[in-house]
């Protein structure tokens, strides 16, 4: 299960029709980190080793039987030099707006059930260096329990609710209105203390992916 696998440098992207519950979104985000992780030549134990990840969390995820946290996924894309919205099945739109433009009824969304968080992408799916989501944290939901860091910034404005953001070793409680910019080499994690969903916009700026297009 964990053993080095073939390339498969030509592999097609898994079929992006009926990704809407949630089984169905957990297979189509393994069949993406299978096909991500092959074509780098990459076996299971590899990517867990370089991600930071057990091999079992991987293998689980590959098979859609585990849906990965915030944090693990943020890992995984790190480690395979993607952004983390490569992950988010496709919506239809038209080729000609897409690289520029994405329609209210078009973002690309992904379901974290276990921890009460839905992710939507309001960035245009063509790679660059900035990713923007639009998040809805249930209450008492959080990012994980765990913090991590990574190169580059973070940036958002709290729409609806409470936010408290975790950077380093002190707390910030935001409410809707307020906003917020950090340096993503910060040990940082974020939660929904209260009793109502909260609703925010999340940036992020990845350097690393800018440059790899250059």
């Amino acid at each position: 299960m964990d053993g080095t696998e073939p390339s498969t440098r030509n592999a097609t992207a898994p079929d992006r029709e009926n990704v809407s519950d949630e089984a169905a979104e957990n297979r189509w985000l393994g069949q993406r980190l299978r096909q991500s992780r092959r074509q780098r030549e990459l076996s299971i134990r590899e990517l867990a080793q370089k991600a930071g990840l057990s091999v079992g969390m991987v293998s689980q995820i590959e098979r859609g039987l585990s849906a990965p946290s915030l944090r693990s996924l943020r890992l995984l894309a790190n480690t395979l030099d993607v952004p983390i919205s490569w992950f988010f099945p496709d919506s239809p739109q038209a080729m000609a707006e897409r690289r520029y433009i994405v329609r209210n009824d078009q973002r690309r969304r992904l379901n974290v059930p276990h921890v009460g968080i839905v992710q939507e992408v309001v960035s245009p799916p063509d790679p660059g260096a900035i990713e923007i989501y639009e998040i809805v944290l249930e209450p008492g939901s959080s990012s994980g329990p765990e913090s991590y860091s990574h190169e580059g910034e973070k940036a958002g404005l709290v729409l609806a609710g409470i936010l408290t953001i975790h950077l380093d070793n002190d707390e910030y409680t935001l409410e809707a209105g307020d906003s917020f910019r950090f340096p993503s080499t910060l040990s940082h994690r974020f939660a929904n203390p209260s009793g109502n969903e909260t609703r925010l916009i999340w940036i992020v700026l990845s350097p690393s992916l800018e440059r790899g297009k250059k």
